[in-house]
């Protein structure tokens, strides 16, 4: 294992365990030998010296954790030499965290300039001096500057005055501390790891939207892990001994409410995918409680427009309950109101959809499609189809663009109005794209065939800014006409919003009143000469989505050049359904041949009975022959509308369906009962 130059590896075990489950541990063995460093380079010790204040973390001879803020007039640090820091500043007497900060024992340092953004780590071994304390550095190393809401400081009283404030040990959290961690919109965090010759102590800056700390009944606080460095020192920590050193501080008038307790990761919650942005949690259970007030001679006053973009782009509790609820609704059909309606072009309008019930929407993920509902005038029973949502998971609404195109499309266009209600069902489908990939994508859209790509290129550039890193797009765009085409502003304010990292090629069949460089950039259609002309050699993922023609010459000309099935993604609803040709050494599913003897059906929610022949047509078409009902839309076995509970029994497909089907889950528009290969009766059982 790679060492650094004190002695020891980069990282601990814990830390490992953490960069593991993110399969970033060869990434992160180098980042650990570029910038773990056993000095401070001249810019950190620069950055000292400058700050009014300094956030420490220690141990006491319990074992437990402790974080404090020590503060000076710029200055009271000094860096002598690279490898040692001076500190013009001692804990009070009625500090908790004093006890772990005497001679020889071993601290954390964070210097955060919160009016700046700008912060630094480092951990050492503490000495004591005539006017303070002396660290000499054991691991050093920078920080980025996200979460961190921008705050200017002043200094109500000198700092080297001793603490005259009320000194506090709370039994539990009381109405005071509870409203001050709830609306809290950071903390730091002390915690430490016992390694092979020494304590290396750790304290960090944790931050998000105000309330991003939930507070238990039982006084347990859980918190959200975002998108960091990858370094894990905390959660690593955590990891190893289960204990850590909490600090609030009240900006505005000093009081710091100092807590140690045992703390857990987190790793598998459905709070974690309901929390926006979160990437694990982790909990803290207070042992401990001291409240000082007046601690801290500095105030910090919020700066106007001070909100760190990255904690902008995180949740709250609030929503994941709502979240967490909607989840519970998934199955159901929900009523969601028409808020806002745009025309897009002359042939496609969006409606934008919200819940009505107060559960909040069921997250998606970009690409996918919502079932919806509706009673047309012209119909007996709902007719129910799916569009794609052109939305992405961040934006917090459902919409759906829909180009004037059959009987429900056209309801949609010339019936539906603001502050109308559609019944709509859990978002589906698997035409989705990973926002973490570094393989370059190229986005390939027909006509409304946009309107996934479009969810999937503001998931990526969300994404990509959420954690500074957004996967590089092309998207080549066809359209008959300028008239036709939809999202013009959008698409261009998401390729200015990308920096660099979105190409964008329109293309055009009919030029007519358009402008070259201006209103397209090619004129015709994509095909592979086009993309020979404009896509630059290179490794890339593609999705396609158009008319079925558009989609299939594509996949057949990507195919003939060489590029591997799984790297070819495509919306195969409805009619765009894709013929694929595999890979060399893969094979499609393995299934039984089509019953050619009469099989019976039980339908068991309605208590009826039929009996399916050879050549009937699919058990969709027994179920309506049979005078039921069943959900359905696209009959391709794509759309996974008419999945239905399958208790008894064995089925096989007419067609190779692409919807996902459980253990136990049938699609029934292009399932058929299956040959038994003994003697024993095929009889189905369905849920219907």
């Amino acid at each position: 294992m790679n060492e650094t130059p004190n002695g020891l590896p980069a990282w601990h075990e814990g830390e490992i365990y953490l960069q593991e489950k993110v399969g970033a541990v060869e990434r992160m063995a180098f980042v650990g030998q570029r910038f773990i460093r056993d000095f401070m380079p001249d810019q950190h010790r620069d950055f000292y010296a400058q700050l009014p204040c300094i956030v420490v973390g220690g141990v006491d001879n319990q074992g437990d954790a402790w974080a404090t803020l020590l503060e000076g007039r710029s200055g009271f640090m000094f860096s002598p030499l690279p490898t040692v820091l001076e500190i013009k500043a001692k804990a009070d007497v009625s500090d908790p965290a004093g006890e772990g900060l005497t001679d020889g024992q071993p601290i954390g340092l964070l210097g955060i300039e919160m009016h700046t953004r700008r912060r630094n780590r480092m951990n050492g071994f503490v000495s004591y001096t005539p006017e303070g304390l002396r660290v000499d550095v054991d691991q050093s190393f920078g920080n980025c500057p996200r979460y961190i809401q921008l705050r200017d400081f002043e200094f109500v009283r000198e700092p080297r005055q001793p603490h005259s404030g009320t000194v506090e040990n709370l039994s539990t959290l009381d109405e005071a501390a509870r409203s001050m961690i709830a609306t809290a919109d950071a903390f730091f965090v002390a915690s430490y790891a016992d390694r092979k010759d020494r304590r290396q102590v750790d304290v960090s800056h944790r931050g998000g939207k105000a309330g991003f700390v939930r507070i238990g009944e039982d006084d347990t606080l859980t918190i959200p892990d975002f998108d960091g460095n990858l370094f894990f020192n905390t959660l690593g920590n955590i990891v190893l001994n289960g204990k850590a050193g909490l600090l609030f501080i009240d900006y505005t008038n000093g009081d710091m409410l100092q807590m140690t307790g045992d703390a857990q990761v987190i790793l598998d919650s459905a709070e974690i995918a309901a929390f926006q942005g979160a990437e694990r949690l982790w909990t803290f259970k207070p042992r401990r409680i001291v409240r000082r007030r007046n601690a801290l001679a500095l105030r910090w006053v919020f700066r106007e427009g001070g909100w760190s973009e990255s904690s902008l782009m995180t949740g709250d509790w609030a929503q994941a309950a709502d979240r967490l609820h909607a989840a519970s609704l998934a199955t159901r059909w929900r009523a969601l109101s028409v808020t806002k309606i745009v025309e897009e072009s002359a042939s496609i309008r969006s409606i934008y959809l919200e819940p009505v019930d107060g559960a909040g929407l069921l997250p998606h993920r970009a690409g996918q499609h919502l079932p919806i509902r509706v009673t047309i005038p012209s119909t007996d029973r709902p007719l129910i189809r799916t569009y794609t949502l052109s939305t992405a998971p961040s934006d917090g609404v459902y919409r759906i663009s829909v180009k004037r195109d059959g009987a429900v499309s056209q309801y949609l266009h010339d019936h539906i109005r603001v502050g109308d209600t559609i019944e709509a069902r859990a978002p589906a489908g698997d035409f989705t794209i990973d926002a973490r990939a570094t393989r370059p994508a190229v986005l390939l859209a027909g006509g409304v065939g946009i309107t996934p790509l479009l969810a999937m290129l503001r998931h990526v550039i969300y994404e990509g800014r959420r954690r500074q890193q957004i996967r590089p797009i092309i998207l080549l765009y066809a359209a008959r006409s300028r008239k036709e085409r939809p999202f013009d502003r959008e698409i261009a304010e998401l390729v200015n919003s990308g920096k660099g990292a979105i190409r964008l090629i329109r293309v055009l069949s009919d030029t007519d009143a358009a402008r070259e460089g201006i209103d397209y950039d090619a004129i015709g259609r994509i095909d592979m000469g086009l993309l020979s002309r404009h896509l630059p050699f290179g490794d890339y993922d593609f999705y396609l989505c158009g008319p079925p023609q558009f989609t299939q010459a594509l996949y057949d000309g990507l195919r003939g050049s060489g590029i591997a099935d799984d790297r070819i993604h495509a919306e195969a609803f409805g009619p765009s359904s894709l013929t694929r040709t595999l890979d060399a050494g893969r094979t499609e599913p393995v299934r039984p041949p089509a019953s050619t003897k009469p099989v019976p059906v039980a339908f068991l929610m309605s208590l009826k009975e039929a009996r399916w022949t050879p050549g009937a047509g699919t058990l969709l078409d027994l179920a309506e022959a049979r005078g039921l009902q069943p959900e359905f839309s696209c009959r391709e076995g794509t759309c996974g509308t008419c999945r239905t509970k399958l208790t008894e029994g064995a089925v096989t497909y007419m067609k190779e369906p692409t919807a996902a089907i459980a253990e136990g889950e049938v699609l029934l528009c292009c399932a058929v009962p299956a040959e038994q290969d003994n003697s024993q009766e095929n009889r189905l059982q369905l849920e219907l």
